[in-house]
């Protein structure tokens, strides 16, 4: 039997009683976001440089010495399984002359690093420990050398990083407990990934994640049913500080729609971690969408299918295990019909007839992301202004 998330004792997050749209309203933007590089390098420094990413799954590298990479927005990251257990990440730039200290995306059991230039060796820690022919350094230039440390955490099976390093504030900060509370029903530190698909996407970042933060175009771009519009209409939006949590009652379960609707059990759950990381949640199975910035209009989009563990000759799991097979194979589908509207954006991203967003009060989010990149710009936060 494979776990059944609950609502249990957590708060009621959609329901009659609930408020189901923040007081946000219709609004207008411009397209500047999307194209201009100088936003861009502004959102590297501010953003992407100084909040919480998500770096991998847990399980790609689960013994000592066992490593992968992360790439992304003009950064190389190493980040390393530890003899404790804990992770550690650095930048994967060697300090000698700049090259990469490794070429691949992941390896396992390695107890050094050397760069293959001039074979400077760093320590699963990204420090220093060789030099070829040292003698001819000056040894005050070597003291302490390690390539600049990133900070790592783990949390619900996936491995975090920041690139302020020991100056990055905890993740649960970055997180939320809200957030980690209601995810956290899920248990996806016992999920196991199934599939893992990555697209090359000719857009900003953003504009993927702005396909996150509304429901409004599943009727005409993924054809969907009238009875899911019809709970989509029901949907309640949280906004928590960067972050969002969005609930969309399954059609089916439209009956028990009363104060104690359990939305673990009876709806879509779906999460968007400030800058980049989206959890799409049903009770069997979970997509974790996470668009990583490779450029201004430019983007590598992973997408992963995780599932709950189980032996395939008991025929029950063996019956989940196939459904689940069937349900995302159809979810793949409907993100291939996303990406063609990327590829349609592609088209009109230097249009002068394109200007500015005309956007719906059920598109709030929208706006509310954009100005939240904007004050972090500014380095500032939510609290500062409300």
């Amino acid at each position: 039997m494979v776990h059944v998330p609950t609502r249990g004792t957590l708060p009621a997050r959609v329901g009659p009683q609930i408020q189901n749209m923040p007081t946000y309203g219709p609004s207008k933007m411009s397209r500047q976001p999307y194209t201009d590089p100088v936003q861009y390098e502004l959102e590297r420094e501010h953003v992407l440089n100084k909040h919480w990413l998500l770096g991998g799954r847990s399980e790609d590298f689960p013994n000592p010495g066992d490593w992968i990479t992360f790439e992304g927005h003009g950064e190389t990251i190493i980040i390393t399984r530890q003899p404790d257990g804990g992770v550690a990440a650095f930048h994967n730039v060697c300090q000698h002359r700049g090259p990469a200290i490794v070429g691949e995306l992941k390896g396992c059991k390695a107890r050094r690093f050397t760069c293959p230039y001039h074979g400077w060796v760093y320590d699963t820690t990204g420090k220093l420990v060789g030099v070829p022919e040292r003698e001819d350094f000056s040894e005050e230039h070597l003291r302490d050398v390690r390539a600049p440390k990133v900070a790592a955490a783990e949390w619900g099976g996936w491995v975090w990083i920041n690139l302020l390093g020991d100056d990055a504030p905890p993740l649960a900060e970055g997180l939320g407990s809200d957030i980690m509370a209601d995810l956290g029903a899920f248990n996806m530190d016992q999920m196991v990934v199934y599939e893992v698909v990555e697209w090359d996407v000719p857009v900003s970042y953003k504009a993927i994640v702005d396909g996150f933060n509304e429901i409004y175009h599943v009727t005409e771009l993924h054809h969907s049913p009238p009875e899911f519009t019809k709970a989509c209409r029901k949907a309640a939006f949280h906004v928590l500080g960067d972050n969002y949590m969005c609930f969309v009652p399954r059609p089916q379960h439209l009956d028990k729609w009363d104060e104690n609707f359990d939305h673990h059990k009876w709806a879509i759950c779906h999460y968007v971690v400030f800058p980049n990381t989206v959890f799409n949640c049903n009770p069997e199975h979970i997509q974790v969408f996470n668009p990583i910035p490779l450029g201004v209009d430019r983007t590598r989009f992973l997408c992963w299918q995780l599932i709950y563990p189980g032996d395939q000759s008991d025929p029950e799991y063996a019956d989940y295990f196939n459904k689940m097979s069937d349900h995302w194979a159809t979810l793949k589908v409907v993100v291939g019909e996303d990406i063609s509207i990327y590829e349609q954006l592609k088209r009109t991203k230097q249009s002068s007839g394109y200007k500015e967003h005309i956007l719906s009060e059920r598109e709030c989010k929208i706006h509310r992301y954009h100005e939240t990149i904007a004050l972090k710009i500014r380095g500032k936060n939510w609290t500062d202004v409300q």
